[in-house]
């Protein structure tokens, strides 16, 4: 009995002893693998034009000092080690790439950069006014007044209807586009629905 009492207490020693080291060696696991996993695009649109406020991801090969997790300014700008200012705003990824490579040529031989869109904040349009969840919303693609306005959760019960517009800046002037729901949404004034753009504001009064 007394050898099977040792041996008991024995073994639970053992298990004791090794219980932290496996625990260490899974969070090391999942530390690992959280490092492996890949930086995902916001887009995979290689036509998308950067604007500001997204935030980009730039690597430069083996240049840790430059690479950097940046967003746009409202200038259209960002800014980064050796090249200052660089104007980001209305390029592809890919077009933002070359321009910093062949800026970064000066000062790196054969530099090798990766740009990479990591937030898309500037395609936005407001909703504001009577609905039941005003504020942003995404802007997807051929995106017009009627699809915005069904993301808004509907209208209070002061809403107007018939008086809604959409505020877009064109030319640098503020012009107001009608939009009357009741005769959209009877097959009437299709004109109105027309496709928004970003910084669009829908008002519903």
């Amino acid at each position: 009995m007394i050898s099977n009492l040792r041996w008991g207490l024995l073994s639970a020693f053992l298990l004791l002893c090794l219980l932290p080291a496996n625990a260490q060696e899974g969070a090391s696991t999942q530390k690992l693998d959280a490092a492996q996993k890949p930086v995902v695009s916001a887009t995979n649109d290689a036509e998308y034009k950067i604007g500001p406020q997204d935030v980009l991801r730039i690597d430069v090969w083996k240049e840790p000092d430059i690479s950097r997790v940046i967003p746009v300014r409202p200038d259209g700008k960002i800014t980064l080690p050796l090249l200052n200012d660089v104007q980001a705003s209305g390029l592809t990824a890919m077009q933002l790439a070359v321009s910093l490579r062949d800026g970064l040529s000066k000062f790196l031989t054969s530099p090798q950069v990766t740009v990479t869109v990591t937030e898309i904040n500037s395609r936005r349009i407001y909703l504001t006014g009577e609905v039941t969840r005003p504020g942003a919303l995404a802007l997807l693609p051929n995106m017009t007044v009627l699809q915005a306005l069904a993301s808004g959760g509907g209208f209070t019960q002061f809403a107007r209807l018939k008086n809604i517009y959409v505020m877009r800046t064109e030319n640098g002037k503020q012009v107001k586009h009608p939009f009357n729901y009741k005769e959209v949404v009877k097959g009437n004034l299709a004109e109105q629905n027309i496709p928004l753009q970003p910084g669009d504001v829908i008002v519903v009064p």
